[in-house]
Formats: C-alpha cells, structure tokens, sequence
C-alpha cells in the first residue's frame, strides 16, 4: 500500500535529507580532507576546505538521490528497503531527480572555484555518480563502482590544492575504492536473496554469502597496504601510520564480528559504526603526520 506522498516544502525538505542521508557524508569528507592535508603538506586554505567541503556534499547528495530514483521500482519489491520514500510513493519522483541535479551543480561550481584541472575531470566523477546506480543490474563489480566514486574525493581534493596528480593521491583513490567496496559487500549480505531472486549482481549474489564474508577483509588489509606506501611516497610523519595500524586493526575487527555475528543486520551496524569512526580517525593520524613532519 502506497503512503501518503508529502507536499509541503518542510516536510520534503525533511524527506529528501532523510532519504540522502547527509550524516553519512562522514565517510567521504574526511578521505577528502586528507587528500587536501597531502598536497598542502599541512593544512589547505580556508577557501579551498570550504569549497572542498561543498564539493563533496554536491556529490554525495547527487549520487544518493540517482541512486534512490533509479532504484525506486526495485526497493519497492525489497522488504529491506520498502518503506524509502520514493518505494512507498512519499515523495514524488521529480522532487528526487530535481536533488540529482541541484547536487551536480553544486560541484560543478565547486570543481569551476578550485581548480581547472578538477573542472576539466569532472565528467569522470559525474558519469561514475550516473552509472553506479544501474551496474548492479549488469555486473557484480557494482561494489567497486562505488568505490570508486568515493575514491574520487581524495584525489579530487588532492588535484583542488595541487593542481596535479601523483603517485600518493592515485593511492589514496585505490585504498578508498578498495575501503568502500568492502564495506559496500558486506552491506549487500542483507540484500543477497532478494537480489538473487531480482536477477540483480552483487558479490555474495554471484559468488555466495561466504565470499562476502571474506573479500572484505582482503580489501581491508590491500587499503592499509595502498594508505602506508602513500604515506611512504609522500614522506609524512610517523603519527600517520598510526592510522595505518587502525586499518589494520578495522580488518582485524571485522573478521571477528563475521565469527560472532550470525544476523547479518546487526552485523552491518557495527561494521558502519566502525569504518565510521575509522575515517575521523585516519583524519586525525593524517593531519598528526603532517604537522609533527613540519
């Protein structure tokens, strides 16, 4: 049954920030950041953090809402995702397509006030925003489509203060791509009967509940890996790898929730929470790095 669709301005304002969920912009700004703190070597100005910040945000927010609307007909037959809004008819499809496109141009402009490098890449990161949501109809590396997506913040951030690309941010992109599709697996446990029964692709739709159980860590440990060489290559302080070991001790965690936890929805809160505050955290050591090497 349909609920009833929202159509005052603060109640779709409400709506469509729920259905985003902005909070979760957490996961992406601090790898942002720290692409910034790697090509300052320190802090970056306060008109590049700004814009950087609103970058990131019109990203997020557009891959989100493409995701929701492209989505829609699928979540409405997901017992897990039924009750999103534009699934149940809360919010009129328009309204999300128009936040789409409200998010590309916030970081169009943003990309224009940074850098014209980041101007001239910018349809790379606009048509991984535009794709991701369809790739799990076609192919199960889908997790590492969105990984990549993400992975364009730091390197994105990186290019903003530069003005160039280089060998520590192009490792910061492949740990944040590897990062995220690990968690991204993990995630798609909750989903795999259904997506099997969708025809839909994922890693533990294509290759069983045991490959998502186990990849993720493998990615894990190759992130810490990619994050200690783009610390090595770019000379920043021992404080740094101190973030390094916390990669090391977010795979090591996992592995022992997959030995504790039989629901796997309980299982993807904690795992959330974790690589949640692993982000702030890696934002820290980085920022440590920096400023004790200077």
């Amino acid at each position: 049954m349909s609920a009833q669709r929202v159509t005052s301005p603060i109640a779709i304002v409400q709506v469509v920030l729920r259905e985003i969920r902005v909070a979760h912009t957490l996961f992406a700004l601090p790898f942002a950041y720290a692409g910034a703190l790697f090509a300052a070597r320190g802090l970056p100005t306060a008109y590049d953090f700004a814009w950087i910040t609103l970058a990131v945000l019109g990203a997020r927010t557009a891959a989100m809402a493409t995701n929701r609307y492209a989505d829609r007909d699928i979540d409405a037959r997901n017992p897990r995702t039924a009750r999103r809004a534009l699934a149940n008819g809360t919010l009129a499809p328009g309204v999300m397509l128009g936040v789409a496109i409200a998010g590309i141009v916030l970081l169009v402009v943003s990309a224009a006030a940074l850098n014209p490098l980041c101007l001239k890449l910018l349809p790379l990161a606009a048509l991984g925003i535009f794709a991701y949501p369809f790739c799990k109809r076609f192919t199960w590396a889908v997790h590492f489509v969105l990984g990549a997506v993400d992975g364009f913040a730091p390197l994105g951030a990186y290019i903003a203060v530069s003005g160039r690309v280089s060998w520590p941010a192009l490792l910061l992109f492949f740990a944040v791509t590897i990062w995220v599709a690990g968690f991204d697996i993990i995630y798609a446990l909750m989903d795999r009967d259904v997506d099997v029964a969708q025809n839909l692709r994922s890693i533990p739709a294509q290759f069983g509940a045991a490959s998502g159980r186990s990849l993720p860590i493998l990615l894990h440990v190759l992130m810490a890996a990619a994050l200690g060489l783009a610390g090595v290559l770019a000379a920043v302080g021992p404080a740094y790898y101190a973030g390094v070991v916390f990669a090391l001790v977010l795979a090591a965690y996992e592995y022992r929730l997959f030995d504790s936890s039989e629901n796997v929805f309980v299982l993807n809160e904690r795992v959330f929470t974790a690589n949640m505050l692993f982000s702030v955290a890696f934002l820290g050591t980085t920022l440590a790095g920096f400023m004790w090497h200077a």
